[in-house]
């Protein structure tokens, strides 16, 4: 059985909400099919937007494309231990300059919304996402040509979990295991 650590919460929220967490251990073998893929992205492009801009740019890559090994080359030495054995990845960009060619101030939370939504969609189908900031933005710009406003902002490994027991590195075990935490609602409150 997988792993599950459902969030100790002061209130009761939505399940999708309450246990979605981020784990490291995929189910190498398992292949998302691209309907599910096209659901993920449908549930990312309804986020809302400020003036409905829409700032979101994804590249998308299943384990077997050519652009997921790409991927896999930019992350940081840690995540490249355990990401590649997603099904799939999702490269969030911001597209920071409007139509008129002005600096788009919400950018990067319009995006995070649609990522936030994309999440959601992903566990309501039995997947699981775990969203990554370790890895070369300058080698993702170049290696798939994007344009000076656009900006990688996050990687999301999508898949099935696997067993803890399938991840090699001790300290990533340890992580997996550790309880989650979150900081008290009296310390995020202004």
């Amino acid at each position: 059985m997988t792993l599950q650590k459902p969030a100790i919460t002061s209130s009761v929220l939505h399940p999708i909400i309450a246990e979605r967490w981020s784990p490291r251990a995929f189910d190498k073998n398992f292949e998302i099919s691209q309907e599910d893929v096209n659901a993920l992205l449908e549930a990312a492009r309804w986020a809302p937007s400020s003036s409905n801009h829409q700032p979101w740019r994804f590249i998308v890559a299943k384990r077997a494309d050519s652009n997921f090994i790409r991927i896999s080359e930019t992350l940081a030495d840690f995540n490249r231990t355990w990401a590649p054995n997603s099904s799939l990845y999702v490269v969030a960009c911001a597209e920071t300059a409007l139509p008129d060619g002005k600096n788009n101030p919400t950018a990067f939370y319009d995006v995070g919304l649609s990522v936030a939504l994309m999440s959601v969609e992903a566990s309501d189908r039995g997947f699981v996402i775990h969203q990554m900031a370790g890895f070369n933005h300058a080698l993702i710009k170049t290696s798939f040509a994007l344009r000076d406003t656009c900006e990688p902002i996050a990687i999301a490994a999508i898949g099935k979990q696997a067993e803890v027991e399938t991840l090699t590195d001790e300290v990533l075990i340890e992580r997996e295991k550790a309880p989650r935490s979150r900081k008290n609602l009296a310390e995020i409150l202004l």
